[in-house]
């Protein structure tokens, strides 16, 4: 069994979506650090005035606290002004009708204040759509090993969840020794994400690693199970 753990993000670029389509049960891993200026609350997309962020207010905000424990500011009007910002910015993108749904659908979840339940609904309604067929665990309702840190913890986890494989992101070559992996009996590997371009309706030129939503408002449904599903697994 094919296991992949990461930290909820919003709206993530499609490489993030490769990962969870190449294992057969992701673990939001939810009870770990927030991490500020990363992409638990915020992502990017093509505007007319180059790349900008599109960022979900947040109240109290600490790298003390857990994601899990990380509060949105309360819905008010940044959720109707990040709609607005969406429609505007992809007025022309073929497929925006689809995507802004989507978007809406995923925003109904800021009603909830947290940050992690908001991220999450922008995972599970992009892999929906995308039809990526994969088993969901949260960290902090299940493993009681926050004890544990880094590598040790992501082992503790495989080992509770039967995987036979562990799949990360190519940034995890540099903090997880294969060995380490093997001792306990779990193969580990990477996923090569597969940036394909793709007609972008603010740019001549491709701007790669863009928010998924890019992706939604650019392709057709089909295209974008294919893309992402697109991430080579390897050593």
């Amino acid at each position: 069994m094919r296991l992949a753990i990461m930290q909820p993000y919003f709206f993530p670029y499609q490489g993030y979506f490769q990962l969870i389509a190449s294992v057969d049960r992701f673990v939001v891993y939810d009870d770990v650090a927030f991490i500020r200026n990363g992409w638990i609350n915020r992502n990017r997309i093509l505007t007319s005035s180059g790349i900008e962020y599109l960022t979900v207010p947040l109240s109290g905000a600490s790298s003390f606290r857990p994601i899990c424990e990380t509060r949105c500011a309360r819905p008010g009007t940044w959720r109707d002004k990040m709609l607005r910002t969406l429609t505007q910015v992809y007025a022309r993108a073929p497929e925006r009708e689809a995507g802004l749904a989507l978007a809406q659908r995923v925003l109904q979840a800021a009603d909830s204040e947290s940050v992690r339940d908001l991220a999450v609904a922008s995972l599970r309604e992009v892999c929906a759509y995308a039809d990526l067929p994969v088993s969901w665990q949260d960290s902090s309702l299940v493993y009681g090993n926050a004890e544990l840190t880094g590598p040790r913890r992501v082992i503790d986890i495989c080992r509770r969840e039967k995987a036979t494989t562990y799949v990360n992101v190519p940034g995890g070559r540099s903090l997880y020794d294969p060995a380490m992996f093997d001792s306990a009996g779990i193969a580990l590997r990477f996923v090569t994400p597969a940036l394909e371009p793709y007609p972008q309706s603010r740019s001549k030129e491709f701007v790669p690693g863009l928010s998924v939503l890019d992706l939604l408002m650019s392709v057709s449904r089909d295209e974008v199970r294919r893309r992402l599903r697109a991430g080579e697994v390897q050593p």
